[in-house]
């Protein structure tokens, strides 16, 4: 197996990211992806595996959904996370592994998310070998459903965000843009860590590719990331939160706004 880049272990090793989705502006990722899921999975009981599925945030409630639910993350900390929180029903598995070297039988699942994964491989070839591993796990006619982090999120954050005060951020923001590595040579800790950040049609070409049908392209957050300011207003007001929701719904397929947000789901399918 191999271990991730240094900087990537240092910047998850906090622990955070298990309840990063629970405030301010994260809560609409939360939301949406599970959201999605909901949409597109087959029903339970179903096997799915989450490859780069962190602390288990995801596959904990979709196992209390009745779901087999397998984690695989290559970041210790987070495997040791989801091993100490009291699930019912628990995952079936959880342990550390790599995205392009499952050690997975061959069409052992029903679905495949690969929600982290192809933002933390910044090579094609790697991004390519965890599709092919996503694409080979699942049966024929099977889900992989996979996230990626859009070209346009770090300037996007930055206006939001008032990081562009900050030359070094601007620095950031255009390597972004010219060519969607993404690096945090200072180690910033609100400017994320090494990364690709994907244009939407790109990210559906790998994933066509790797041999994948793809039948579907979404916004996660879409618009919705950036305004309004005071999301938690928003989110704690029943009837705010749904038209927050609703306007992000209006446009999650619209292809001119797609990378108007910080994360997107393309939904493919192995061939029957």
């Amino acid at each position: 197996m191999t271990t991730p880049a240094p900087d990537i272990l240092d910047h998850y090793a906090s622990g955070y990211e298990r309840e990063r989705l629970r405030a301010g502006p994260s809560q609409l990722e939360l939301a949406r992806t599970r959201e999605l899921l909901g949409r597109h999975l087959p029903p339970p009981p179903a096997v799915i595996l989450d490859v780069g599925g962190g602390p288990g945030t995801y596959a904990r409630w979709l196992a209390s959904q009745g779901y087999d639910v397998h984690l695989v993350d290559p970041v210790p900390i987070h495997i040791e996370q989801a091993l100490q929180d009291d699930a019912d029903p628990p995952l079936a598995s959880a342990v550390v592994g790599d995205a392009r070297h499952l050690g997975v039988a061959d069409a052992s699942a029903d679905v495949a998310l690969l929600m982290g994964p192809l933002y933390h491989l910044t090579e094609r070839t790697d991004r390519m070998l965890a599709l092919r591993e996503a694409a080979r796990v699942v049966r024929p006619g099977g889900l992989v459903l996979a996230v990626g982090i859009t070209r346009f999120a770090s300037l996007l954050d930055g206006l939001s965000s008032g990081f562009l005060d900050d030359p070094e951020f601007v620095a950031i923001v255009e390597r972004d843009l010219r060519s969607g590595q993404h690096r945090n040579s200072g180690n910033h800790p609100g400017y994320f860590t090494t990364a690709y950040f994907h244009h939407p049609d790109e990210l559906r070409e790998e994933i066509v590719e790797a041999g994948l049908t793809a039948i579907d392209t979404v916004a996660i957050e879409g618009p919705g990331r950036w305004v309004p300011q005071d999301v938690d207003a928003w989110w704690d007001d029943p009837v705010r939160r749904e038209r927050l929701l609703d306007a992000v719904r209006a446009v999650e397929r619209e292809p001119s706004l797609i990378g108007l947000g910080p994360h997107m789901m393309v939904i493919a399918r192995r061939a029957p």
